[in-house]
């Protein structure tokens, strides 16, 4: 198997960063076209807020599963055919007209994006250790921002230049575009190989869950996420059904929300070495205090201003507390690199993909007033969470943990290169 070369690290690194937004894209890329999808597909808007369903689930279970299987069977292989299957369900899903055919592809893109996803974020617990790989993770929800800035911008330039098959077709090509670099300067990350066993892996991922901080992470990153993906599923209904305004608008609106959550994740890195409860239990009141503010005063004034501040302060939030989680559950259990990354994001996938289904369903959320409210519900969660849990230095615990595994785990078998 051909290893990644020393002189090719940092080229493996900037494409191994590139891929990491690749989910954010294939969910908010087509935000712009969902009215219009609902109409030429002659369905209703529920059934196509289920295509962001079904990929967000896909992504969340496969997750699971695929954590310890590149744990076994390596990073580079499974990453190269996941991309040419990518690549073949957007197509696919671009030229079909049968929804049911659409809700079977993006279950196979939720798949192969997971196998994408964690691969890549081994990649860099397999090769950087210490402040280096702290410096990386905690890049990466900074990074996987760039999808919701720049995809349903795109999206809505796509929609009303060429229709909604060809946010799918970009899609497709973007696949082969990384499937075609990996093939010239990738290859293996992993260092050493862990024997393939359900049973292991079961009893490896039972640990993690019954470490308290660890879980709670995953249940508040799924509940920020899915405070991100709620407005994703609503905002083209109101902006373009409530306020009448243009796809082009919705993806403009999408791109702010980005760009909030950016800043959140930005603002989480200026302030890495500050105390870790006080500043996220902090940034939760702030999305408290937005909350009781924002739904007395929509009921009365809504407008693109009103949504746009819901979107500044709750996302803005959410990705600051979403950063600062994401690299601590990361780094929690560096011993089993693969599986962490996938407990981590198919943990939060799931969770996103229950509260966002379960919101959308129960709550009818045809104005911003009732969208604050779903909001408010997500924030109070947020905030118990936050202030139930005792959270340590990751770090320090998970030194510890590797010290006791190397006196009880069986040595792993290497790969040959």
């Amino acid at each position: 198997m051909r290893r990644i070369k020393a002189s090719r690290t940092g080229l493996n690194t900037i494409v191994s960063l590139s891929l990491i937004p690749l989910s954010g894209f294939a969910m908010d890329v087509f935000i712009p076209s969902l009215p219009d999808m609902a109409v030429q597909l002659h369905a209703s808007p529920a059934a196509i807020q289920l295509t962001l369903s079904l990929f967000i689930i896909s992504y969340g279970i496969s997750q699971l599963i695929v954590g310890g299987l590149i744990d076994s069977y390596g990073r580079y292989i499974p990453n190269m055919a996941a991309m040419l299957v990518f690549s073949a369900a957007s197509f696919i899903i671009a030229y079909s007209t049968n929804l049911q055919t659409i809700y079977a592809m993006r279950i196979v893109q939720g798949f192969t994006v997971a196998v994408i996803a964690i691969s890549k974020r081994a990649f860099f617990i397999d090769l950087y250790k210490g402040e280096a790989l702290k410096k990386y993770t905690s890049m990466f929800s900074v990074i996987w921002a760039i999808a919701p800035i720049v995809a349903p911008f795109l999206g809505g330039f796509f929609e009303t230049t060429w229709g909604w098959s060809s946010n799918f077709m970009f899609l497709g090509y973007f696949g082969l575009a990384f499937f075609v670099i990996e093939a010239a300067v990738g290859g293996e990350s992993m260092q050493a190989a862990q024997p393939f066993s359900v049973r292991s892996m079961v009893q490896t991922y039972s640990k993690m869950l019954k470490t308290l901080d660890f879980t709670s992470g995953v249940i508040v990153l799924g509940l920020t996420y899915g405070m991100i993906l709620l407005y994703g599923m609503c905002s083209p209904f109101l902006i373009e059904h409530k306020l009448h305004f243009t796809a082009a608008t919705t993806g403009y609106c999408a791109l702010f929300s980005g760009v909030s959550v950016m800043i959140g994740g930005a603002v989480s890195r200026m302030l890495v070495s500050k105390p870790f409860t006080k500043k996220l239990v902090l940034a939760s009141i702030i999305a408290l205090l937005t909350v009781a503010v924002m739904i007395p005063l929509t009921m009365y004034y809504h407008n693109l201003l009103t949504l746009l501040i819901y979107v500044f302060l709750l996302h803005g939030t959410a990705g600051f507390i979403f950063n600062n989680l994401m690299s601590y559950c990361l780094i929690r259990f560096p011993q089993y690199a693969g599986k962490t990354s996938g407990l981590t994001g198919g943990g939060f996938a799931v969770i996103t993909s229950i509260l966002s289904s379960f919101m959308v369903n129960t709550i009818s959320i045809t104005n911003q007033a009732v969208l604050g409210v779903a909001y408010g519900i997500i924030a109070v969660l947020v905030f118990l969470v936050l202030i139930k849990t005792k959270w340590k230095g990751a770090e320090e615990r998970a030194e510890a943990e590797v010290t006791e595994e190397e006196t009880t785990v069986i040595q792993p078998v290497a790969v040959e290169g």
